[in-house]
């Protein structure tokens, strides 16, 4: 969860022009990690960050995490996700788009060729922002973790793409290249 600090110490300590990304998880980045995340970006610092969404904690026994969607089952939510107890899913790539040092914001998936190679150019534009030193870019990739949901990759694709995309639209939220 402490990338983008980790990060922050390469760039400033080592080298300002090394390119310097985390790969991060729902459960490191928008649990312990938010805190870290949110003052490195701003900072404005001149990193990337791809998040990877798939909605639970997928190495450590499939727990609710931040990103878990309202009725979603997981080991520690057996009757799904409630909003009473358990709070509302965060919209991590939208919280990026609000921060002044983010440049770049963008929520894509890995579901479909179409949309595999939207999320390879989105990562291509958040590196060379990177690159040319405009500030911190963020991209968040949905993706489908059959284990956790306890189904197959078929049933686990369509419930992706029935659930997840509907909770967590896709598209770029900011693109300070694009006015």
């Amino acid at each position: 969860g402490r990338a983008p600090a980790v990060g922050t110490g390469v760039k400033r300590g080592l080298d300002q022009k090394a390119i310097v990304f985390s790969i991060q998880g729902d459960g490191d980045l928008a649990a312990i990690g938010i805190g870290d995340l949110i003052n490195a970006t701003v900072r404005g610092e001149k990193l990337t960050t791809v998040f990877f969404n798939n909605c639970g904690y997928g190495t450590t026994g499939g727990q609710m995490a931040p990103t878990t969607l309202i009725g979603q089952i997981t080991a520690t939510t057996p009757d799904g996700r409630s909003p009473e107890t358990g709070g509302f899913p965060i919209h991590v790539a939208e919280l990026m788009a609000g921060l002044p040092g983010v440049v770049y914001s963008a929520r894509c998936a890995v579901n479909t060729l179409a949309q595999y190679k939207r999320a390879k150019k989105a990562i291509k534009t958040a590196f060379q922002n990177q690159i040319d030193g405009i500030g911190y870019s963020f991209v968040e990739v949905l993706s489908t973790c059959p284990p956790l949901l306890k189904i197959g990759p078929t049933k686990a694709r369509e419930w992706f793409e029935k659930h997840m995309i509907a909770e967590y639209p896709l598209g770029e939220f900011k693109n300070v290249n694009e006015r």
